[in-house]
C-alpha cells in the first residue's frame, strides 16, 4: 500500500490543534507536528541517545541496540500502524522519537538507580524527565526554554500509557500552567506510539539475545507467536544460516503483532464509533490495543525476556556496576555541587537540598555511558584529570 491515505476523523487534526505554550507564526511547508518532530531530531538530548545503553552497555559492540536505534525503529512501527488507521503519521513519529528523552544512562539500571538516589526528594520518573526536557532543559531559542512542542505532542509524551491520576511532581506543576488533561486518555496517535515501543523492544531484544548468545532459536520453539515465526523461517529455506534465520524469524515476529493490533484496533474503533479525536479521549479504554490473546503472548515474550535476557549472568554483572557507578556519581555531586561544571553548579544551591538534587538529577539523566563513566572517573580516580 503506498501514498498517504486521508485521515480519518477520530485522528487529531490540524483545524483543532490547540497551539503552543508560546505563540509562534506557523510554517508555510511544514505541519505542526512535522516541525514538533524535526524538533525533536535536532535536540541535543536525542543525539545523546546514540550513546545511551538499551540492554548492552554502548561499547559491548556495535551491532546492539542503542536508545537512538530504537527510537528510530519504534517510530517506524508507529508510523506504519499510524498510516493504516488513518491517524496522523507526523504526529505519531514525533511521539514515537521523543518517548525516551529523558532515559538516563545505562537503561533500567540508571534509571533504577537515579530513583533509589533521589527517592528522598520525590523521586526520578523518565517520563516527567522527558518532559523536561522538551519543556526546559533544552535551550536552543531565545524566546523560550525546551522546544515549545505542540499541546498534542506534550498530552501525548505525558499520557501515552494512560490517564495520570497522580502525576509525578513535574508533570503536575506544568499542567497547573498548561493543562494537558491528564484524567483523560491521549489520543489514538499517542496509543501507537506507545505500543509500537512494545513491539520493537520485544523484537530487537529477541534479535540481540540471539545475536549475545544468551539463548539459541531452539530456546524459542515454545514461544508463542515467536515459535510459528521460526518454523515459518525455517519452511522458507532448509538451509538457512543462523543470521538470516534470525532476521526471518523476527519480521515475521513484528508482522504479526503490528497486523493483530491494527486488527483489534480497528474492531474497537468500529464499536466506539468516535466522531472525533477527543472522543477518543473521553473513552473509558485505550482504543489501541493488542486482541487478548496476543496480549497474552507478548507476556509471554516479556517474561522470557526478563528470565533469559535482563536476568542474564552477563547482563546481570554490568547491570550491578551500572546501578553503583550511577548511584555514586548522583551522591557525590549531590553532597558537594561544587564539584559540578559552572553552570550546572551556578543552579544547584546549597548541598544536600532538594534543589540540589534536581539539578543534579538533570545533569546525570542527560550523560550518555560513555560520559558517565568518564565523570565517575574523574570524581573517584586521583589519576583522572577534569
Amino acid at each position: 500500500m503506498t501514498g498517504r491515505i486521508p485521515l480519518a476523523p477520530y485522528a487529531v487534526q490540524q483545524t483543532s490543534a490547540r497551539g503552543r505554550l508560546y505563540l509562534e507564526p506557523e510554517s508555510a511547508s511544514r505541519s505542526p507536528w512535522q516541525r514538533d518532530r524535526d524538533r525533536v531530531v535536532h535536540s541535543s538530548a536525542f543525539r545523546k541517545l546514540q550513546y545511551k545503553t538499551q540492554v548492552f552497555v554502548n561499547h559491548e559492540g556495535d551491532f546492539f541496540r542503542t536508545r537512538l536505534t530504537h527510537s528510530i525503529e519504534v517510530a517506524q512501527v508507529a508510523r506504519s500502524i499510524a498510516r493504516s488507521l488513518g491517524l496522523d503519521e507526523d504526529l505519531t513519529e514525533a511521539l514515537a522519537l521523543a518517548h525516551d528523552l529523558g532515559h538516563p544512562p545505562f537503561g533500567h539500571a540508571g534509571e533504577e538507580a537515579l530513583n533509589l538516589a533521589m527517592k528522598p526528594f520525590g523521586g526520578f520518573d523518565h517520563n516527567a524527565q522527558s518532559l523536561r526536557v522538551v519543556t526546559m532543559l533544552e535551550s536552543r531559542y531565545a524566546g523560550w526554554d525546551g522546544l515549545n512542542l505542540t499541546w498534542e505532542t506534550l498530552e501525548g509524551l505525558v499520557k501515552h500509557n494512560g490517564p495520570l491520576r497522580d502525576p509525578p511532581a513535574y508533570i503536575a506543576d506544568y499542567n497547573l500552567r498548561h493543562k494537558l488533561d491528564l484524567h483523560t486518555q491521549a489520543s489514538a496517535e499517542a496509543q501507537v506510539a506507545a505500543l509500537a515501543d512494545d513491539i520493537a523492544y520485544h523484537s530487537h531484544d529477541l534479535d540481540d539475545g540471539l545475536r549475545a548468545g544468551l539463548f539459541a532459536p531452539e530456546d524459542l520453539r515454545h514461544l508463542p507467536i515467536v515459535g510459528p515465526a521460526l518454523a515459518q523461517a525455517r519452511m522458507a529455506s532448509l538451509d538457512m544460516p543462523p543470521p538470516r534465520l534470525r532476521h526471518e524469524t523476527i519480521r515475521r515476529v513484528i508482522d504479526a503483532l503490528i497486523s493483530d493490533l491494527i486488527a483489534e484496533t480497528r474492531r474497537r474503533l468500529t464499536k466506539l464509533d468516535p466522531a472525533n479525536a477527543d472522543a477518543i479521549r473521553r473513552a473509558k479504554q485505550r482504543v489501541v490495543m493488542f486482541s487478548d490473546p496476543v496480549a497474552e503472548a507478548n507476556q509471554a515474550i516479556k517474561d522470557f525476556l526478563f528470565a533469559r535476557m535482563y536476568r542474564h549472568w552477563r547482563v546481570n554483572r554490568m547491570t550491578a556496576k551500572a546501578r553503583r557507578l550511577t548511584e555514586e556519581v548522583f551522591r557525590l555531586l549531590h553532597a558537594d555541587p561544587s564539584l559540578l561544571p559552572d553552570d550546572w553548579r551556578a543552579r544547584a544551591g546549597e548541598p544536600g537540598t532538594l534543589r540540589a538534587a534536581t539539578i543534579v538529577g538533570d545533569y546525570v539523566a542527560g550523560m550518555t555511558d560513555r560520559y558517565a563513566m568518564d565523570e565517575h572517573r574523574r570524581l573517584t580516580d586521583l589519576s583522572a584529570t577534569g
